[in-house]
């Protein structure tokens, strides 16, 4: 059975940072490409990052630029996102997601077949 845990969310101060952790069973990472995306309250879910099947290309939503960091470690079966600089603005629920093939969009959440239940990250003073 393909599953996708998330991991990793909780309460930070703005500018703090995070590291979240998607551990995958049931599939081989380098077959499919994982994406994180995020809900926040009244908002619709929107793509935040993802890496493709080979490890090496990711994608990353404009306003994480240079803040988030995508990676994965093949022999732990887990993808994370490193949230460095955190603000309010950040505060969702982020999931992580996982569709067949080499590559992957942020632009559709219905490009990802399997997804987690998700983990809360709250950006507050």
């Amino acid at each position: 059975q393909l599953q996708l845990v998330e991991s990793g969310g909780g309460l930070v101060q703005p500018g703090g940072s995070l590291r979240l952790s998607c551990a995958v069973s049931g599939f081989t990472l380098d077959r499919y490409a994982i994406g994180w995306f995020r809900q926040a309250p009244g908002k619709d879910r929107e793509g935040v990052s993802c890496i493709y099947s080979d490890g090496v290309n990711t994608d990353y939503a404009e306003s994480v630029k240079g803040r988030f960091t995508i990676s994965r470690d093949l022999a732990k079966n887990t993808v994370f996102l490193q949230m460095n600089s955190l603000s309010p603005d950040d505060t969702a629920v982020y999931y992580c997601a996982a569709s067949y093939g080499w590559s992957s969009s942020l632009n559709s959440i219905y490009e990802y077949d399997y997804w987690g239940q998700g983990t809360q990250v709250t950006v507050s003073s």
